[in-house]
């Protein structure tokens, strides 16, 4: 085998500018791909984490039906406090779950005493909630983000809304609400703080204390609309939601996946939601990996074809040497394995190098830290990385793919005729 390994070596170096053009195709698209798997990788997980971490949380706890009607924000299938004691139980006793968050949201008018317009109000416990979206606190752009994030009788108010009723620190405005049975009340509040806007129906959400909000709608029980919930680790959201689902409802859901709805018969009247069931924008994900795939498959047709036309080239224009070495009673297996250790050598050899200069590039972008706005959100910054399972992946398809590229070629080689092999001009 190593005799193989250094023929094919010298047989490499014999037709170098061929051997150097392949090998910098193989290492320029390998270098792409990983560049292009890290950059979107880094928007994918920036993106998510703008969701998760300033508004949804990873998991979302409703009443059954909740859901379907949360454009009307229903106050009747708020969850009871016997739900509500049931879903704190099981999130208490998991070991996955970092913090929860008890809302209640509502919609109500918003007036500065001279314009009225609408707003979707959250009614949250300020601790508990800057645990589970600890994006939320350096939203605010104006207003004191020193102590508690919301004492009793403060809103926070979202930027697009300050703007357009001219509202600002420190200015008292009324929320009007309608009850669940069909009465108004109104509360005033001053203004604690503005919010910098998220992308997406959140950009428009209020903050209240959620003692205020069950004033404001004269709630005679603790009832809630929903429990948001953070994970300590995001990667554990599929075996947390499933587990959810199967405890709370007594279903997994569809195989157990995210972005699925639960609650179709457990009886208990609740439903588990992870963020993707809850977010447009788990489509924009859902693309960016559907992308990625398509990258992979066009690195796959580079090696693929530039083997392949490499390994032809080679077998056509070696067919009195192959003659040769089989008339010599060279066997057809050694022929096959030498043909095969060249395609081999130029897959690994572009693999190393593209994956070297990969790594080095992706730590260079790290240095140089991009930038990018992402809807309200400017300054973002992106952190590429690749996990060594993406590395090894790549790295994987492609030397597979030198070796099947090399097997029609090298096959053709072994079973060539001796006699006409040499007559061959």
């Amino acid at each position: 085998m190593l005799n193989v390994l250094k023929i094919a070596i010298r047989n490499l170096a014999r037709f170098g500018r061929r051997t150097l053009l392949t090998s910098t195709l193989i290492t320029l698209g390998i270098v792409s791909v990983l560049i292009f798997v890290a950059v979107a990788g880094s928007f994918k997980a920036m993106m998510i984490g703008q969701f998760t971490d300033a508004v949804l949380g990873h998991i979302e706890v409703h009443r059954r039906g909740y859901v379907a009607s949360i454009d009307n924000l229903p106050l009747n299938l708020n969850m009871q406090p016997a739900m509500v004691e049931k879903v704190e139980q099981a999130l208490d006793k998991s070991g996955a779950v970092e913090a929860y968050s008890e809302r209640i949201k509502l919609g109500a008018m918003f007036s500065n005493f001279t314009e009225t317009t609408s707003i979707r109000v959250n009614g949250i416990d300020p601790e508990k909630e800057a645990a589970t979206t600890p994006l939320l606190p350096g939203r605010m752009i104006e207003g004191s983000r020193e102590g508690t994030l919301l004492k009793p009788g403060e809103i926070l108010i979202p930027t697009l809304l300050a703007r357009g009723m001219k509202v600002k620190t420190g200015d008292t405005i009324v929320l009007v609400a309608t009850n669940r049975d069909g009465s108004v009340n109104g509360k005033t509040f001053v203004v604690r703080g503005i919010l910098e806007s998220v992308s997406g129906p959140s950009g428009r959400d209020g903050y209240i204390r959620i003692e205020d909000a069950r004033s404001l709608l004269r709630m005679a029980q603790s009832e809630i609309s929903e429990i948001a919930v953070r994970l300590k680790n995001p990667a554990q959201l599929d075996r947390v939601y499933a587990q959810l689902s199967e405890e709370l409802t007594g279903v997994t859901g569809p195989g157990g996946k995210p972005g699925g709805m639960a609650g179709k018969g457990g009886g208990e009247g609740l439903e588990v939601h992870t963020w993707a069931a809850l977010s447009p924008f788990s489509n924009i994900a859902n693309m960016i990996d559907l992308l990625t795939v398509f990258i992979k498959i066009m690195l796959v047709s580079i090696v693929l074809i530039s083997i392949l036309n490499v390994m032809v080239m080679a077998v056509y224009e070696r067919i009195r040497e192959i003659g040769m070495i089989a008339a010599i009673g060279t066997p057809p297996r050694r022929i096959l394995s030498l043909f095969l250790t060249e395609g081999l050598l130029l897959g690994l050899g572009g693999t190393v190098l593209g994956t070297a200069i990969s790594l080095v590039a992706i730590y260079a972008l790290n240095v140089w830290k991009l930038t990018f706005n992402f809807g309200q959100q400017q300054g973002l910054v992106l952190s590429p990385a690749i996990g060594a399972k993406d590395v090894a992946v790549i790295a994987g398809m492609v030397v597979l793919m030198a070796l099947l590229a090399s097997l029609q070629p090298a096959w053709k080689a072994s079973r060539m005729d001796p006699v006409r092999a040499l007559g061959h001009v």
